[in-house]
């Protein structure tokens, strides 16, 4: 697999647009577990264009956003550098560079699966407070939730470069057992919706890293066919995305 702390540098700007936020239950649930609040350091690693940092911050006395992109980390600097709680970080999961025992929460929204999991979780626990914890957050598309996403899904697994072997999916609930160790976790759910019309939704598309750039071999075929489905289906000249938001949070230790 190609770097993947490059995979986005050509699709920043489609990424911060396009890209879904979360549900409000996934901070609220953070918040009611007492994982977050204004005494709290928390680490958001790859943190991207700061899209869920976004929401942590006003929920945390500092927030750390851990980034190995720089044209995404500048994105998110660019977005939240004026608030005095988000401090940028040139990091990976694996080295973040924070000092030992320094955060009380480690947060990954939509990028654990690019991680390698055991040096992550090493790390995770260097720099975590005795009794911090971990929380994973995926927005999974429901693609056979309507023709519309069925259609989609079909275009991605039809002309999506890597699509099948980079898809989050790939990571289920059993493979996180490990990971927590013998503490467990708490798996919470929470519905999504994103509603786009072309523009938006061609924009999704390539804001994401298996979907051919342009300049590249099918990216044409890719967006044409793109426009046939969202002919088809769209209402009033939308069509929805339609998520199942899900927040995993356990302790390492």
């Amino acid at each position: 697999m190609p770097d993947p702390t490059q995979r986005f540098s050509n699709r920043v700007a489609d990424y911060a647009r396009w890209r879904p936020s979360y549900p409000a239950g996934v901070v609220g649930a953070l918040c009611a577990a007492g994982l977050l609040g204004p005494d709290k350091v928390v680490a958001d690693l790859g943190a991207g264009t700061g899209i869920f940092t976004a929401l942590l911050l006003p929920h945390a006395a500092r927030v750390f956003a851990v980034e190995p992109n720089a044209p995404m980390r500048a994105a998110a600097e660019a977005m939240l550098g004026g608030d005095s709680r988000f401090r940028s970080v040139a990091g990976a999961a694996e080295a973040t560079t924070l000092a030992t025992g320094s955060v009380d929460l480690v947060t990954v929204a939509q990028a654990f699966h690019w991680f390698d999991v055991a040096c992550a979780r090493a790390e995770f626990r260097r720099v975590l407070r005795p009794g911090g914890a971990v929380a994973l957050v995926w927005n999974e598309r429901l693609t056979g939730a309507s023709p519309f996403l069925a259609d989609y899904e079909a275009l991605l697994l039809r002309r999506a470069t890597d699509y099948a072997k980079v898809n989050h999916a790939n990571i289920q609930a059993q493979d996180l057992a490990p990971f927590f160790g013998p503490g467990g976790y708490v798996l919470e759910s929470f519905d999504y919706r994103q509603d786009f019309d072309l523009a938006g939704l061609t924009g999704r598309l390539l804001s994401s890293s298996y979907a051919p750039a342009a300049g590249q071999p099918g990216h044409e075929e890719m967006l044409q066919e793109l426009g046939e489905i969202f002919a088809r289906h769209q209402r009033d000249g939308r069509v929805a995305f339609l998520y199942q938001t899900k927040l995993y949070w356990g302790r390492l230790d």
